[in-house]
Protein backbone atom coordinates (compact mmCIF):
# COMPACT_ATOMS: atom_id res chain seq x y z
CA UNK A 1 0.00 0.00 0.00
CA UNK A 2 2.65 2.53 0.76
CA UNK A 3 4.03 2.79 -2.63
CA UNK A 4 0.93 3.18 -3.81
CA UNK A 5 -0.51 5.87 -2.04
CA UNK A 6 3.07 7.72 -2.29
CA UNK A 7 3.45 7.53 -5.95
CA UNK A 8 -0.13 8.60 -6.45
CA UNK A 9 0.34 11.75 -4.19
CA UNK A 10 4.00 12.31 -6.15
CA UNK A 11 2.39 12.19 -9.04
CA UNK A 12 -0.40 15.03 -7.87
CA UNK A 13 2.02 16.98 -6.69
CA UNK A 14 4.35 17.07 -9.98
CA UNK A 15 1.12 17.53 -11.83
CA UNK A 16 0.73 20.74 -9.21
CA UNK A 17 -2.24 20.21 -7.73
CA UNK A 18 -1.28 20.38 -4.76
CA UNK A 19 2.10 21.81 -3.44
CA UNK A 20 2.71 18.61 -0.93
CA UNK A 21 1.03 16.84 1.80
CA UNK A 22 1.17 15.37 5.14
CA UNK A 23 -0.50 12.10 5.34
CA UNK A 24 -1.46 9.73 8.09
CA UNK A 25 -3.16 6.00 7.87
CA UNK A 26 -3.95 4.25 11.17
CA UNK A 27 -5.36 0.92 11.18
CA UNK A 28 -6.67 -0.71 14.63
CA UNK A 29 -5.21 1.62 16.66
CA UNK A 30 -2.04 1.69 14.66
CA UNK A 31 -0.65 4.62 12.67
CA UNK A 32 0.81 2.04 9.65
CA UNK A 33 1.73 4.59 7.05
CA UNK A 34 2.91 8.45 8.07
CA UNK A 35 4.61 10.72 4.90
CA UNK A 36 5.44 14.42 4.42
CA UNK A 37 5.93 14.80 0.89
CA UNK A 38 6.50 18.11 -1.62
CA UNK A 39 6.79 21.11 -0.49
CA UNK A 40 5.21 23.48 2.63
CA UNK A 41 6.12 26.25 0.43
CA UNK A 42 6.85 26.77 -3.84
CA UNK A 43 5.90 30.41 -3.90
CA UNK A 44 8.11 32.82 -4.23
CA UNK A 45 10.65 30.22 -3.41
CA UNK A 46 10.24 25.72 -2.48
CA UNK A 47 10.62 25.28 1.66
CA UNK A 48 9.82 21.26 1.91
CA UNK A 49 7.07 19.84 3.83
CA UNK A 50 7.65 18.38 6.97
CA UNK A 51 6.22 16.01 9.43
CA UNK A 52 5.81 18.54 11.90
CA UNK A 53 4.40 21.24 9.58
CA UNK A 54 1.15 23.60 10.79
CA UNK A 55 -2.01 23.48 8.70
CA UNK A 56 -4.59 26.27 8.44
CA UNK A 57 -7.58 23.23 9.11
CA UNK A 58 -10.16 25.67 7.47
CA UNK A 59 -13.44 23.83 7.87
CA UNK A 60 -11.99 21.11 9.94
CA UNK A 61 -12.41 23.19 12.82
CA UNK A 62 -16.20 22.21 12.75
CA UNK A 63 -15.60 18.82 13.83
CA UNK A 64 -12.27 19.34 16.07
CA UNK A 65 -13.18 22.30 17.87
CA UNK A 66 -17.32 23.20 17.58
CA UNK A 67 -18.37 19.41 17.56
CA UNK A 68 -16.64 18.48 20.62
CA UNK A 69 -17.83 21.19 22.20
CA UNK A 70 -21.01 20.82 21.72
CA UNK A 71 -21.32 16.98 22.37
CA UNK A 72 -19.53 18.08 25.86
CA UNK A 73 -22.52 20.03 26.57
CA UNK A 74 -24.74 17.66 25.55
CA UNK A 75 -22.37 15.28 28.04
CA UNK A 76 -23.23 17.98 30.86
CA UNK A 77 -26.45 18.80 30.47
CA UNK A 78 -25.92 22.11 29.40
CA UNK A 79 -28.04 22.00 25.84
CA UNK A 80 -30.14 19.67 24.05
CA UNK A 81 -30.67 19.29 20.45
CA UNK A 82 -33.79 20.55 20.42
CA UNK A 83 -33.15 23.88 21.99
CA UNK A 84 -34.10 26.65 19.91
CA UNK A 85 -30.74 29.05 19.04
CA UNK A 86 -33.18 31.58 20.22
CA UNK A 87 -33.20 30.32 23.59
CA UNK A 88 -29.60 31.13 24.06
CA UNK A 89 -29.64 34.28 21.23
CA UNK A 90 -33.08 35.90 21.60
CA UNK A 91 -31.95 38.04 18.62
CA UNK A 92 -31.42 35.34 16.21
CA UNK A 93 -35.52 34.35 16.65
CA UNK A 94 -36.57 36.66 14.07
CA UNK A 95 -37.67 37.28 10.60
CA UNK A 96 -38.75 32.86 10.66
CA UNK A 97 -36.06 31.70 12.25
CA UNK A 98 -37.78 31.53 16.28
CA UNK A 99 -37.99 27.61 15.74
CA UNK A 100 -34.21 26.84 14.64
CA UNK A 101 -32.79 24.06 16.65
CA UNK A 102 -29.08 23.72 17.67
CA UNK A 103 -29.67 19.98 15.88
CA UNK A 104 -30.51 21.66 12.27
CA UNK A 105 -27.28 23.93 12.55
CA UNK A 106 -24.95 20.81 13.29
CA UNK A 107 -26.76 19.24 10.23
CA UNK A 108 -26.68 22.08 7.97
CA UNK A 109 -30.58 22.06 7.29
CA UNK A 110 -31.25 25.24 9.20
CA UNK A 111 -32.26 27.02 5.81
CA UNK A 112 -29.64 29.18 6.63
CA UNK A 113 -27.50 30.24 3.21
CA UNK A 114 -24.12 28.50 2.60
CA UNK A 115 -22.32 31.72 2.47
CA UNK A 116 -22.30 35.31 3.05
CA UNK A 117 -18.92 37.85 2.12
CA UNK A 118 -19.38 39.61 5.60
CA UNK A 119 -15.50 40.29 5.28
CA UNK A 120 -16.06 42.78 2.11
CA UNK A 121 -17.52 45.45 4.79
CA UNK A 122 -14.72 44.64 7.42
CA UNK A 123 -16.96 43.65 9.97
CA UNK A 124 -16.39 42.61 13.23
CA UNK A 125 -17.41 39.52 14.88
CA UNK A 126 -20.49 41.27 16.99
CA UNK A 127 -21.35 42.78 13.76
CA UNK A 128 -21.25 39.28 12.13
CA UNK A 129 -23.50 37.84 14.40
CA UNK A 130 -26.19 40.64 13.94
CA UNK A 131 -26.15 40.40 10.51
CA UNK A 132 -27.27 36.30 10.64
CA UNK A 133 -29.74 37.48 13.53
CA UNK A 134 -31.25 39.49 10.59
CA UNK A 135 -31.23 37.02 8.00
CA UNK A 136 -33.59 35.58 6.80
CA UNK A 137 -34.30 31.70 5.62
CA UNK A 138 -33.36 30.51 2.29
CA UNK A 139 -35.50 27.54 2.33
CA UNK A 140 -37.69 25.79 4.54
CA UNK A 141 -36.12 24.77 7.58
CA UNK A 142 -35.60 20.65 7.84
CA UNK A 143 -36.40 20.14 4.25
CA UNK A 144 -32.58 19.86 2.48
CA UNK A 145 -29.21 19.73 3.28
CA UNK A 146 -27.44 23.03 2.41
CA UNK A 147 -23.99 23.26 3.98
CA UNK A 148 -23.66 26.66 5.90
CA UNK A 149 -20.74 28.45 7.63
CA UNK A 150 -23.61 30.38 8.79
CA UNK A 151 -25.06 28.05 11.09
CA UNK A 152 -21.41 27.43 12.74
CA UNK A 153 -20.99 30.86 13.31
CA UNK A 154 -23.70 31.02 15.22
CA UNK A 155 -23.05 28.02 17.08
CA UNK A 156 -19.59 29.41 18.22
CA UNK A 157 -21.96 32.48 19.55
CA UNK A 158 -24.13 29.79 21.10
CA UNK A 159 -21.03 27.92 22.75
CA UNK A 160 -20.09 31.43 24.55
CA UNK A 161 -22.83 32.53 25.48
CA UNK A 162 -23.32 28.83 27.68
CA UNK A 163 -20.19 28.04 28.64
CA UNK A 164 -19.39 32.59 29.66
CA UNK A 165 -15.63 32.20 28.62
CA UNK A 166 -14.02 32.74 25.33
CA UNK A 167 -14.63 29.69 22.57
CA UNK A 168 -10.65 29.28 22.21
CA UNK A 169 -10.25 28.83 25.66
CA UNK A 170 -13.44 26.24 26.11
CA UNK A 171 -12.17 24.03 23.28
CA UNK A 172 -7.78 24.59 24.46
CA UNK A 173 -8.88 23.51 28.46
CA UNK A 174 -11.58 21.19 27.39
CA UNK A 175 -9.77 19.12 24.74
CA UNK A 176 -6.48 19.95 23.47
CA UNK A 177 -4.65 20.36 27.07
CA UNK A 178 -6.02 16.70 27.87
CA UNK A 179 -5.36 15.44 24.19
CA UNK A 180 -1.45 17.09 24.77
CA UNK A 181 -2.38 19.07 21.12
CA UNK A 182 0.36 21.21 21.99
CA UNK A 183 0.21 22.62 18.23
CA UNK A 184 -3.56 22.97 18.03
CA UNK A 185 -4.72 26.76 18.53
CA UNK A 186 -6.42 29.71 16.70
CA UNK A 187 -4.07 32.65 15.70
CA UNK A 188 -1.14 30.27 16.38
CA UNK A 189 2.52 32.02 16.90
CA UNK A 190 4.97 29.58 15.43
CA UNK A 191 7.89 30.59 13.76
CA UNK A 192 7.24 30.89 10.12
CA UNK A 193 9.12 28.06 8.68
CA UNK A 194 6.74 26.01 10.50
CA UNK A 195 3.36 26.80 8.02
CA UNK A 196 2.28 25.39 5.27
CA UNK A 197 1.68 28.68 2.78
CA UNK A 198 -1.86 29.30 1.66
CA UNK A 199 -3.37 31.77 -0.50
CA UNK A 200 -1.81 34.72 -2.07
CA UNK A 201 -3.17 37.63 -0.20
CA UNK A 202 -3.13 41.27 -2.36
CA UNK A 203 -3.62 43.32 1.03
CA UNK A 204 -1.00 41.72 2.80
CA UNK A 205 1.85 41.33 -0.24
CA UNK A 206 2.67 37.83 -0.05
CA UNK A 207 1.32 34.66 1.04
CA UNK A 208 -0.35 33.84 3.83
CA UNK A 209 1.26 31.98 6.61
CA UNK A 210 -0.01 31.50 10.33
CA UNK A 211 -2.89 33.92 8.99
CA UNK A 212 -6.15 32.27 8.72
CA UNK A 213 -7.17 31.37 5.10
CA UNK A 214 -10.79 31.76 5.46
CA UNK A 215 -12.07 35.56 4.41
CA UNK A 216 -14.63 36.13 7.58
CA UNK A 217 -12.84 34.15 10.07
CA UNK A 218 -9.74 36.88 9.63
CA UNK A 219 -12.58 39.49 9.82
CA UNK A 220 -13.70 38.18 13.03
CA UNK A 221 -10.08 38.02 14.47
CA UNK A 222 -9.29 34.22 13.49
CA UNK A 223 -11.46 32.69 16.00
CA UNK A 224 -14.89 31.14 14.85
CA UNK A 225 -16.76 28.13 14.80
CA UNK A 226 -16.44 27.15 10.94
CA UNK A 227 -12.66 27.86 10.13
CA UNK A 228 -9.45 29.17 11.83
CA UNK A 229 -8.27 26.43 13.86
CA UNK A 230 -4.38 25.48 12.98
CA UNK A 231 -2.43 22.18 13.78
CA UNK A 232 -0.19 19.45 12.92
CA UNK A 233 -0.61 15.44 11.89
CA UNK A 234 0.70 14.42 15.24
CA UNK A 235 -2.13 16.64 17.00
CA UNK A 236 -4.92 15.07 14.68
CA UNK A 237 -3.63 11.67 15.14
CA UNK A 238 -4.10 12.32 19.25
CA UNK A 239 -7.67 14.05 18.23
CA UNK A 240 -8.76 10.84 15.69
CA UNK A 241 -7.42 8.28 18.48
CA UNK A 242 -9.75 10.07 21.37
CA UNK A 243 -12.86 9.62 18.27
CA UNK A 244 -12.29 6.24 17.35
CA UNK A 245 -11.91 4.88 21.17
CA UNK A 246 -15.22 6.17 22.24
CA UNK A 247 -14.14 9.67 23.82
CA UNK A 248 -11.29 8.36 25.68
CA UNK A 249 -7.73 9.37 25.83
CA UNK A 250 -4.57 7.94 28.21
CA UNK A 251 -7.43 6.78 30.74
CA UNK A 252 -9.45 10.40 30.37
CA UNK A 253 -12.89 10.44 29.00
CA UNK A 254 -13.55 13.82 27.43
CA UNK A 255 -16.43 12.61 25.57
CA UNK A 256 -19.09 10.12 26.21
CA UNK A 257 -19.43 7.02 23.80
CA UNK A 258 -23.48 7.54 23.95
CA UNK A 259 -22.79 11.51 22.33
CA UNK A 260 -20.32 10.15 19.93
CA UNK A 261 -22.39 7.25 18.71
CA UNK A 262 -25.48 9.76 18.13
CA UNK A 263 -23.05 12.55 16.26
CA UNK A 264 -22.48 9.36 13.72
CA UNK A 265 -26.16 9.03 12.75
CA UNK A 266 -27.85 9.71 9.93
CA UNK A 267 -29.87 12.80 9.91
CA UNK A 268 -30.50 13.25 7.18
CA UNK A 269 -31.85 10.42 4.75
CA UNK A 270 -34.29 12.36 2.90
CA UNK A 271 -31.22 13.72 0.79
CA UNK A 272 -28.26 12.05 -1.18
CA UNK A 273 -26.27 14.70 1.15
CA UNK A 274 -25.67 12.12 4.63
CA UNK A 275 -25.02 14.52 7.44
CA UNK A 276 -24.57 13.77 11.25
CA UNK A 277 -24.18 15.97 14.09
CA UNK A 278 -21.50 18.07 12.38
CA UNK A 279 -19.71 15.29 10.43
CA UNK A 280 -20.49 14.57 6.94
CA UNK A 281 -21.49 10.50 6.31
CA UNK A 282 -20.84 8.58 3.38
CA UNK A 283 -22.81 9.28 1.21
CA UNK A 284 -24.65 7.94 -2.18
CA UNK A 285 -22.61 10.61 -4.39
CA UNK A 286 -19.95 12.78 -4.60
CA UNK A 287 -18.20 11.14 -1.40
CA UNK A 288 -14.95 12.54 -0.63
CA UNK A 289 -13.87 9.26 0.93
CA UNK A 290 -14.46 7.74 -2.04
CA UNK A 291 -16.47 4.49 -3.16
CA UNK A 292 -14.97 2.15 -0.97
CA UNK A 293 -15.26 3.60 2.22
CA UNK A 294 -17.98 1.59 4.11
CA UNK A 295 -22.11 3.02 4.78
CA UNK A 296 -20.74 3.70 8.25
CA UNK A 297 -18.01 5.87 7.72
CA UNK A 298 -18.18 10.17 8.86
CA UNK A 299 -15.83 12.54 8.26
CA UNK A 300 -15.05 15.77 7.54
CA UNK A 301 -12.84 18.02 4.78
CA UNK A 302 -11.72 21.42 5.17
CA UNK A 303 -11.11 24.32 1.74
CA UNK A 304 -7.53 24.50 2.29
CA UNK A 305 -7.20 20.90 1.31
CA UNK A 306 -7.60 19.42 4.66
CA UNK A 307 -9.24 15.51 5.86
CA UNK A 308 -10.01 13.37 7.93
CA UNK A 309 -11.75 10.31 7.45
CA UNK A 310 -12.75 7.40 9.55
CA UNK A 311 -13.98 3.64 8.73
CA UNK A 312 -14.79 2.06 11.91
CA UNK A 313 -16.11 -1.62 9.89
CA UNK A 314 -12.40 -1.90 9.45
CA UNK A 315 -11.16 0.52 12.08
CA UNK A 316 -9.22 2.82 9.99
CA UNK A 317 -8.52 6.49 9.62
CA UNK A 318 -6.76 8.43 7.13
CA UNK A 319 -6.33 11.88 7.98
CA UNK A 320 -4.85 14.18 4.68
CA UNK A 321 -3.40 17.44 5.23
CA UNK A 322 -2.75 20.03 1.89
CA UNK A 323 -1.83 23.37 0.94
CA UNK A 324 -3.61 23.13 -2.44
CA UNK A 325 -4.90 27.10 -2.30
CA UNK A 326 -1.14 27.93 -2.44
CA UNK A 327 -2.19 27.21 -6.42
CA UNK A 328 -5.28 28.84 -6.23
CA UNK A 329 -9.13 27.73 -5.77
CA UNK A 330 -8.44 24.78 -8.79
CA UNK A 331 -10.91 22.05 -7.92
CA UNK A 332 -8.52 19.20 -8.12
CA UNK A 333 -9.16 18.61 -4.22
CA UNK A 334 -12.08 17.19 -5.69
CA UNK A 335 -10.79 13.97 -7.58
CA UNK A 336 -8.07 13.66 -5.38
CA UNK A 337 -9.31 13.12 -2.00
CA UNK A 338 -11.68 10.23 -3.38
CA UNK A 339 -9.33 8.64 -5.45
CA UNK A 340 -6.61 8.39 -2.88
CA UNK A 341 -9.31 6.72 -0.03
CA UNK A 342 -9.92 4.42 -3.08
CA UNK A 343 -6.51 3.25 -2.91
CA UNK A 344 -6.23 2.79 0.63
CA UNK A 345 -9.46 1.25 1.13
CA UNK A 346 -8.83 -1.42 -1.22
CA UNK A 347 -6.12 -2.83 1.24
CA UNK A 348 -8.46 -3.42 3.64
Amino acid sequence: MREKVLDFLKKEIELKHIPGAVLSVSHKGDVILQEALGNRVVLPEKAPMQMDTVFDLASLTKVVATLPAMLKLIDEGEIRLDDTVGHFLPDFAKVGKEEITLKQLLTHTSGLPAHKQYYADNLSTTAIFNRIYEQPLEYASGSKVVYSDLGLITLFNVIQQVTQQPFSDFVRDQFYKPLEMTNTMFNPSFERDRYAATEYSKSLNEYKSGIVHDDNTESMGGISGHAGLFSTIYDLQKFASMIENNGVYKGKQLLSETSLNLSRKNFTPFSTEHRGLGWILQSPEKSSCGDLFSENSYGHTGFTGTSIWFDPTVELHVILLTNRVHFGRQPHILRLRPRLHNIIRSYF
